[in-house]
């Protein structure tokens, strides 16, 4: 078939890819498949989404008109929609999320499956807005969840295991305002004796490091319009900067979300990246690993200690921070979480060699691997960090009884 993903560090080994326009369409395609697996926007990094001599289902074409009940405070849309475009639809409704990713390019329900997140100490991952769920399940039929229905922390973050989710519906809230600010150079002791007190100074705070540095080279703080800063003009030490900076220093800061403090809507600063332009695409691996909050500083300390074999492959790294929810195969189940996020030149082979290292530090601490991102678990530790992965997988036969979208990457999880 020839095709890859997002980065181009994938090629899906399914035999065929369909579009479908319609869920009676999508219907058919699934109950003739033996193997299948539906294909959001492509942003994984492993082979979670592929299904091997089988047929992968595009969610792009699929109908994902937006329906907002303000009654509810709720909005229902297309699982294949992108959040960058549901973002400027509720923005011009006045509504809002209460966060968004990195990239706005990914789609609802992609993102959703696989516990993506923005960052802040009180944000819930994504996943965590969803009031609702629509799926077409292994035996064709469409199957409608609630938040508090039994089986709806299972069926959230279901890493595309339970069948192709054909709607969600999201949490909104009145729209805000926000705005982006950026200082250079925290020092390693402020983040290391004072974490808490630097991850907690605005709604979002993400720190980028290459972790050989002898302070944190980059501070991107996210703050709400009409929110009292206690952050002037220094940052634990680090002085604010005056002009516009990509976090990885070769890219082209035009791609960013404005920063230096200009006020904006929420669809224009939650990400990092601006919609209208796809950056880093195909030049770039990910790996990102959740440590419980409580671990957090010791992960750190640990990180920087193999700074020597990680910096040659890296291109930046972010810290966030992410709150605790109860959704079973959230990487934030049961416990606020940090993660370590590390964006790898294109080197799979170099990257593959050095993640046993990383995930032998991380890995015993807690850390659980963002799913859709590239990691290895050469001792099988990450099942044994889901209280409810056999629940998981008893709900997972339930909706596909047949095994159709059972693929590899959900057989070494699930065995």
């Amino acid at each position: 078939m020839a095709e890859k993903n997002w980065a181009g560090n994938y090629e899906y080994r399914a035999d065929r890819i369909a579009r479908p326009r319609s869920v009676d369409e999508l219907r058919e395609l699934v109950v003739g498949a033996p193997a299948v697996r539906a294909l959001g926007s492509r942003h994984s990094f492993n082979d979670l989404a592929d299904a091997p001599d089988g047929l992968l289902v595009s969610t792009a074409d699929l109908p994902g008109a937006a329906r907002i009940d303000e009654a509810s405070r709720t909005v229902t849309v297309g699982g294949g929609v992108r959040y960058g475009d549901l973002a400027q639809e509720l923005q011009e409704a006045g509504w809002a999320l209460h966060n968004l990713a990195s990239l706005p390019h990914i789609s609802v329900a992609g993102a959703i499956a696989t516990a993506t997140h923005g960052s802040g100490d009180g944000n819930g991952n994504l996943a965590t807005a969803v009031a609702g769920l629509r799926i077409l399940n292994g035996s064709g039929e469409l199957v409608d969840l609630r938040r508090g229905d039994e089986g709806f922390e299972g069926a959230v973050v279901s890493l595309g295991a339970l069948g192709v989710v054909t709607e969600v519906t999201l949490d909104i809230q009145p729209t805000y305002d926000a705005r982006q600010r950026l200082f250079g150079g925290v020092p390693w002791e402020a983040v290391l004796g004072r974490f808490d007190e630097v991850t907690s100074a605005a709604y979002s705070v993400s720190l980028f490091t290459t972790w050989d540095e002898e302070a944190v080279s980059l501070a991107w703080l996210k703050e709400l319009d009409g929110v009292h800063s206690l952050i002037e003009d220094d940052f634990f030490g680090a002085p604010a900067l005056t002009e516009p900076r990509h976090m990885i220093p070769t890219m082209d800061v035009r791609n960013t979300t404005e920063q230096l403090g200009v006020v904006g809507p929420w669809s224009e600063r939650l990400a990092h990246f601006r919609f209208a332009f796809t950056p880093s695409n195909g030049e770039e691996i990910q790996s990102e690993y959740l440590v419980p909050r409580a671990r957090a500083v010791e992960a750190i300390e640990a990180v920087r200690a193999l700074a020597p074999v990680i910096a040659p492959l890296l291109q930046i790294s972010e810290i966030r921070t992410i709150a605790a929810d109860d959704l079973w195969l959230s990487t934030a189940y049961g416990t606020d979480a940090v993660g370590l996020h590390f964006t790898w030149f294109r080197d799979q082979a170099g990257v593959e060699a050095v993640l046993p290292q990383l995930e032998a530090a991380l890995l015993p601490l807690g850390a659980r691997p963002h799913w859709g991102k590239l990691y290895v678990d050469r001792d099988g530790l990450v099942p044994s960090l889901y209280p409810h992965l056999a629940d998981f997988a008893a709900l997972a036969t339930r909706f596909d009884p047949e095994s159709r979208f059972r693929n590899p990457f959900l057989t070494r999880l699930l065995a």
